[in-house]
């Protein structure tokens, strides 16, 4: 673990933030992108030896400039862990505005397309590797009101399910995370969408969105992390093409 190079998308605040900490903690050498310059001061200053570069995720032009600047900073990339994803929109499908539709799968699906295609040779010279793609509950589950969100998170589970397919015989595994309902600010903010929309308070949603859960708990964002590293260990060599569920046993949206 402590040769690894780490290049991790949307990795200045929320999990893309704990899974940074948590390679440099396993010893990597991580370098983090986000277009917020104040977040990418910020976890340089927290987590020293952290390396960074600003990136808008919906820009191919920005994410061809990245990858590479990137892998010179490392000096190869062993992992990718694709986390970029905005939340979109919350409303019914026929009342979606087609540009916030756009956005959407432009972040969270092409960005990571080019995000990857442009990995993929690097992690061919290294030998061996792994790409992680932070996908969702909502990609089990459909969501009403979330159609670009579910629209995307499903279709990275395809994405990752055929890189896995394409890159074994080159010894890089490529799996997909699916977090449920995570503490911090984004869920705050996707509850405050729902509330608005049903009329409810934010605490009712909250119960009701628990409800569903086995555990009735938040994911703690540390341990989204932890899994990441594990996917990327030599422990995990052999997994593969899957879609990992860490969501408190939610049983459905």
């Amino acid at each position: 673990m402590s040769k690894q190079r780490v290049l991790i998308t949307a990795g200045a605040t929320g999990i893309g933030r704990e899974i940074a900490r948590a390679f440099v903690e396993s010893g990597a050498s991580v370098f983090v992108c986000d277009i917020n310059r104040i977040a990418l001061a910020n976890i340089a200053e927290e987590i020293p030896g952290v390396l960074t570069g600003h990136c808008d995720m919906s820009s191919r032009s920005h994410i061809e400039r990245m990858v590479p600047e990137a892998a010179a900073a490392l000096g190869g990339i062993d992992v990718l862990v694709n986390n970029a994803g905005i939340a979109g929109p919350t409303a019914p499908t026929d009342e979606v505005d087609p540009d916030d539709w756009d956005a959407v799968l432009q972040v969270n699906l092409t960005g990571t397309f080019n995000t990857t295609r442009l990995a993929i040779p690097h992690l061919k010279t290294a030998g061996r590797g792994a790409i992680i793609t932070l996908s969702s509950m909502a990609g089990r589950f459909g969501y009403r009101n979330r159609s670009p969100y579910c629209a995307s998170k499903w279709a990275l589970i395809g994405f990752t399910k055929t890189l896995a397919l394409e890159l074994g015989a080159f010894n890089i595994t490529a799996n997909a995370i699916l977090p449920g309902a995570v503490q911090g600010e984004r869920l705050d903010k996707v509850y405050a969408g729902r509330a608005a929309l049903s009329g409810k308070s934010i605490e009712e949603v909250r119960r009701e969105a628990l409800a569903s859960q086995s555990i009735k708990q938040l994911v703690d964002p540390r341990d989204i992390a932890a899994l990441a590293v594990f996917l990327a260990s030599d422990a995990a060599k052999s997994i593969s093409g899957q879609a990992l569920p860490i969501d408190n046993d939610r049983q459905q949206a």
